[in-house]
């Protein structure tokens, strides 16, 4: 009688496990709240055992801010995705702001929401905010400032017009936990109307722009696929 020889447990490089372990919080972070990322929840995830976990990150809070920052940071590239760089600014925003105004994002707008009040309580989260509001005011401040050299529209003050639209952006992210919202157009083109005040574009520019069949166009994109059209 042979024995069967045992399995063999393949190790996985620390850098892809540790990799690993944040893009699961993230996904618990999106789907859940932040709350619910416990070191225990993330190693029965994996099929691991926690002390795996606990091994990367001993503090429980140090991948609660990980995972914020792995989310926010996936989310602002699929609302300005890299490889629309070559397209022109206004039609860049455009696809930017009508992004948002599709409810595939609300996950995004309860996160940002659930980061901001545990925030009070936990420096490294913080820290993490701070971090990652600062990056997408840049790189929205940055495209305001590109389109205005271009002459796509018209600021003088593209850090000022960058705040108005956040600060509208983020004020209708404070509606996401409500599902029985007002449901009025004027929500969902509130920052786009901003935007085209502000930036003195004709009405209906942005909306236009972001879906015109130019040769450079791509589908409008999220994390969870091509959107059925072009929240906060």
């Amino acid at each position: 009688m042979t024995s069967r020889p045992e399995a063999t447990r393949i190790r996985k490089p620390p850098g892809e496990r540790r990799a690993e372990i944040v893009r699961t919080a993230a996904g618990i972070a999106l789907a859940e709240g932040l709350e619910r990322i416990t070191l225990r929840r993330i190693a029965d995830e994996l099929g691991v055992r926690p002390g795996l976990i606990g091994h990367y990150f001993p503090a429980a809070d140090d991948l609660v801010s990980e995972a914020f920052t792995h989310a926010a940071t996936d989310e602002r590239e699929s609302l300005l995705p890299p490889d629309e760089h070559e397209l022109p600014p206004v039609e860049r925003l455009a696809r930017f702001l009508v992004r948002l105004t599709d409810g595939e994002y609300r996950d995004l707008s309860r996160l940002w929401l659930n980061a901001r009040h545990l925030s009070r309580f936990k420096p490294g989260l913080r820290s993490a905010v701070t971090t990652q509001e600062s990056a997408t005011r840049t790189a929205l401040a940055d495209l305001l400032e590109e389109g205005h050299r271009a002459g796509d529209f018209t600021t003088d003050d593209a850090l000022g017009v960058a705040l108005h639209l956040l600060v509208t952006i983020d004020g209708l992210g404070a509606y996401a936990n409500d599902d029985t919202q007002l449901d009025h157009p004027a929500l969902d083109d509130m920052a786009i109307t901003t935007a085209e005040r502000l930036l003195d574009l004709p009405e209906g520019t942005l909306r236009m722009r972001a879906t015109s069949p130019e040769p450079t166009e791509r589908p409008i994109r999220g994390r969870r696929g091509a959107r059925k059209q072009p929240l906060g």
